[in-house]
């Protein structure tokens, strides 16, 4: 059945940067439109709510400018400062409806770069060039000029001739704002040598260090070994630097987390001892230890400790603990402050059940979905916990994702 080309009246965004509307037969929710806004729609029939993509704007926002279409920037159609107050919102909604909670939120702290600021990318390797993974339709995006990546990923991009990186079927770059450098991982089947003619020509085009990744069906889950040059790149978090490479985990706009950082630390206060749950390498750990005696950071992912174990050695920060485990059995029940940045999932019920358990009396939580966030809060205060201050930040500027940093205290 075709797609039904329907006129609509926008009330408000939601969650995905979704314009939601509604006509005779419910809720329409329209990409790439804007509150306030009639718009063109052409939308799919059938079950469930139904989506559309915008095909004709016949009332203009004032908020509403010129932006790339891209697959990667779902709110570029918005100016900036309209996608800061659109943010804020996406966090009300999720603490009233989810949560069941009326409390404040504060203004969205902007991200200082509202372009250039990816300082990672991911793309397909085709014929055609460098691809976007993320694909509207069936056919690949060759990416052109990425406005979203840093410009010394961008640099190193030009230079490539895709022909000369088979036989890999994807590439990925991690840059350094601090530093400019940067390094690449290969993405295929096969062992390290049948790579070395696709890692000299990223070595040519400017990268420092080339990896290669198995593929998998967890990113990067099959194991990465180096293949030539560095593996590591420094980068700025907030107040501390911390190892980098172009597969581990870290957060893709250094500067705007670095001041989420800062804020969870004034957050966290001061103490005997701080737990730094899902820490990672500990970019936030590393930031309480000049207000603890001792801080403790625990995660699952080995590569991520050792490189913090190294960089907290470098930095003299001696009262920092790596430990390797699991959120919800982290063993340590006597803590001052719990500081938690999980993954999208949020906590899980055994994680909640043992922060609950535990002698702290503050939660200071960093999370990058409002809803799940909104539902980990909502169970927390059911059992007792109050709810402080909550400030949306935004890391990823012209997309609809949004950053929470809160505490909670009993």
């Amino acid at each position: 059945m075709p797609d039904a080309l329907i006129t609509l009246e926008v009330e408000k965004l939601v969650a995905g940067g979704l314009g939601l509307a509604r006509d005779a037969c419910g809720v329409v929710l329209v990409r790439g439109a804007l509150p306030g806004e009639r718009v063109t729609a052409s939308v799919r029939v059938g079950r469930g709510v139904r989506q559309g993509i915008t095909r004709e704007v016949l009332r203009v926002s004032p908020d509403r400018v010129a932006a790339p279409d891209l697959p990667t920037t779902d709110l570029a159609h918005a100016a900036y400062s309209a996608q800061l107050v659109y943010k804020r919102g996406f966090v009300e909604e999720a603490l009233s409806r989810i949560a069941k909670l009326r409390h404040p939120v504060g203004e969205t702290v902007a991200s200082p770069r509202e372009w250039r600021y990816r300082n990672t990318a991911q793309y397909l390797v085709t014929p055609q060039g460098l691809a976007y993974r993320e694909r509207r339709g069936h056919e690949p995006l060759v990416v052109g000029e990425d406005p979203l990546v840093m410009e010394a990923i961008q640099a190193v991009m030009k230079r490539l001739d895709p022909a000369r990186l088979d036989p890999a079927t994807e590439v990925a770059f991690r840059a350094s704002r601090l530093t400019g450098e940067v390094v690449a991982a290969l993405i295929g089947a096969g062992e390290p040598r049948a790579f070395l003619r696709a890692s000299d020509h990223l070595l040519d085009a400017g990268v420092v260090g080339v990896s290669l990744a198995q593929p998998a069906g967890r990113r990067f889950g099959a194991g990465v070994r180096l293949i030539a040059g560095e593996a590591e790149i420094q980068e700025q978090f907030g107040r501390v630097r911390v190892a980098v490479t172009a597969t581990g985990f870290a957060q893709v706009n250094p500067e705007a987390a670095g001041l989420a950082y800062i804020r969870a630390a004034q957050l966290a206060g001061q103490g005997q001892h701080a737990v730094d749950l899902y820490g990672g390498s500990g970019a936030i750990g590393r930031h309480l230890a000049p207000h603890f005696a001792r801080v403790t950071v625990l995660d699952t992912a080995a590569e991520a400790l050792a490189r913090g174990r190294q960089a907290a050695a470098l930095g003299g920060e001696h009262n920092v603990t790596y430990r390797s485990g699991d959120a919800a059995r982290f063993g340590e029940l006597s803590a001052d402050v719990i500081v938690v940045d999980p993954p999208r999932a949020g906590l899980t019920p055994e994680a909640r059940d043992h922060i609950h358990a535990s002698t702290a009396d503050r939660l200071v939580y960093v999370s990058c979905d409002p809803a799940t966030w909104a539902r980990d809060v909502g169970d927390l205060s059911r059992r007792g916990w109050q709810l402080g201050s909550v400030t949306p930040h935004d890391f990823y500027p012209q997309t609809s994702h949004v950053e929470v940093v809160s505490v909670l205290e009993r």
